[in-house]
């Protein structure tokens, strides 16, 4: 089973298990650490003995000496190498991953653990690039591709749709690329005909209708930006962006109550609020509208104890108006959910509880849509910076029904995609229902622990290597992957929008308008009329 073009770096050595092996180099050729290995071994399969190819990762990498060790001074060092007496050696730990089994009927693929140990003394060889592929493709119409093989860029990697069916968590600190990872799954998504709805509060997604190099891609038509009349928005010249608003005048009297956060409890001051709603009748009206009522109640009640609430309800009020989110009209939610189609929400520059009402009121109506079956499509939701959307302590607007969609969603068509620099601070509930994970450089041991927690199949080898992965570098465990995978993300085809400033180059535009507008006033000096004297000596 081991053809001509394999190489040989190692035999296996020491103790070996299912799970894992050692294996000793040659100091000058030796595979790096997170390099691929197959070793052969023998396996029961469908009742009888038959050597595989267990495929395996280098965790790590070792050379020693015993005579050149640390108590030896420089002096000795220098004449034990000159007279070549060294006993440098090479060794390395490696992970067992498994071997692919084709059953019998059909002939289906599937990746099994080892049952039996590999042998010491067997030899050890490179994967190569067929069992690598095999290992980590996918059926065209469920494989996503998300990147390379860290140290095989010859051997895509593509992910399982199907595996996002329960939910899925992007995770890496601050400048790892972790948006940029999503925006090749969003990328991937689309490609399928997926229904995709993304919260973005820093803008990072509203470029994805250009191409990486500025123009329009062959969806571009599929990518709408929502943003409400509050939102500064990060990009101006993002194109098909239309208005996202909630008419004041469509809300119940429980619904303003709820949103002013008056405990239910506060039967009065509903009451109240109620009263003074009724009292518009047919007009439109808006949130400072309603403070004018409850300012000066004498108008539409007579009733002392309704008066005296509505002077306590009036705090709770004038806190809600203070969200300038309502418009005239309301925003369907028709137009946000539509088949292979990317809906960004833009809430840029917005307040966090203003953000949240805003989450929490389109979550709700897309819960409502696709439960009922008044959609018929499932819908992938992306939430960025979802800690602040579900946070571990507290609750938030928009909490209670994310963390539904974590519980539920899934039995209806709703996939979360939860995307955070800070695992730690996400409620529990909603990060734990996160059956995959895509985990780039993470470094913080609290947000460690949270990935460590939330995941079954996060071995403790496997978060020692997140601090020293590289930026656009990742770990993918889970149900979207047959074993645990270290990847490259590929190239984005779309335009990102939450990259980091080049601050070379706009430091070097100041200092050009500067010398310019100098040259400029020395330029305006020169040409100004004399209008002194010239001194006689």
């Amino acid at each position: 089973m081991v053809g001509m073009s394999e190489k040989k770096v190692g035999v296996i050595v020491g103790e070996a298990t299912t799970d894992m092996f050692y294996f000793a180099s040659s100091i000058d050729d030796y595979p790096p650490k997170w390099e691929y290995l197959m070793v052969l071994s023998n396996e029961i399969a469908d009742g009888e003995i038959r050597e595989v190819q267990v495929l395996a990762q280098v965790e790590r990498i070792v050379s020693a000496s015993q005579v050149l060790s640390r108590e030896v001074d420089f002096d000795a060092i220098n004449r034990i190498l000159q007279a070549r007496i060294e006993d440098l050696r090479t060794w390395g730990k490696a992970r067992v991953l498994g071997y692919i089994h084709h059953e019998p009927s059909g002939g289906r693929r599937r990746v099994l653990l080892p049952r039996r140990a590999v042998v010491p003394g067997r030899p050890v060889y490179i994967a190569p690039v067929p069992l690598l592929r095999e290992f980590y493709s996918s059926t065209a119409e469920d494989g996503l591709h998300i990147g390379e093989l860290i140290n095989r860029p010859d051997v895509p990697v593509f992910i399982s749709a199907s595996g996002l069916r329960r939910h899925l968590a992007i995770i890496a600190q601050t400048g790892a690329g972790k948006s940029y990872c999503a925006g090749v799954l969003i990328e991937e998504l689309l490609e399928k005909g997926a229904t995709i709805l993304i919260l973005d509060p820093h803008s990072d997604y509203v470029l994805l209708s250009q191409s990486r190099g500025g123009g329009l891609h062959n969806l571009s038509s599929r990518v709408v930006v929502f943003r409400n009349k509050a939102a500064t928005g990060r990009y101006k010249d993002v194109g098909n962006v239309r208005p996202y608003e909630i008419a004041f005048t469509e809300l119940t009297p429980d619904e303003v109550c709820d949103i002013a956060g008056i405990r239910e409890k506060a039967v009065n001051q509903r009451n109240a609020v109620a009263e003074a709603l009724k009292s518009f009748k047919e007009e439109i009206y808006t949130p400072a509208d309603l403070v004018k009522k409850l300012e000066d109640p004498s108008g539409w009640t007579e009733d002392n104890k309704i008066r005296n609430a509505a002077k306590s309800a009036l705090k709770y009020i004038r806190s809600l108006s203070k969200l300038n989110v309502f418009g005239l009209t309301s925003t369907e939610i028709s137009e946000i959910l539509k088949p292979m189609n990317v809906s960004v929400i833009d809430l840029s520059g917005l307040e966090d509880k203003t953000m949240n009402y805003i989450a929490s009121n389109i979550l709700y109506e897309t819960y409502e849509a696709v439960s009922k079956g008044e959609y018929g499509f499932p819908v992938f939701i992306v939430i960025e910076e979802a800690h602040k959307f579900v946070p571990f302590e507290g609750t938030s607007y928009s909490s209670s029904i994310t963390n539904r969609i974590a519980a539920e969603g899934r039995k209806f068509g709703i996939f979360l995609i939860l995307i955070t620099q800070r695992p730690s601070k996400i409620a529990s509930d909603s990060l734990s229902q996160c059956n995959s994970q895509i985990i780039m450089r993470l470094t913080n041991p609290d947000d460690q622990n949270a990935v460590a927690k939330s995941s079954e199949r996060m071995s403790a080898d496997l978060l020692g290597n997140l601090p020293g992965l590289n930026p656009g570098e990742a770990i993918v465990v889970g149900e979207v992957t047959t074993v645990p995978v270290m990847i490259k993300v590929r190239e984005r085809l779309t335009r990102e929008g939450g990259s980091d400033i080049d601050l070379a180059k706009k430091l070097e535009e100041a200092r050009l308008e500067v010398n310019a507008a100098g040259r400029a006033d020395e330029d305006e000096a020169r040409r100004q009329r004399f209008t002194g004297q010239f001194g006689a000596e």
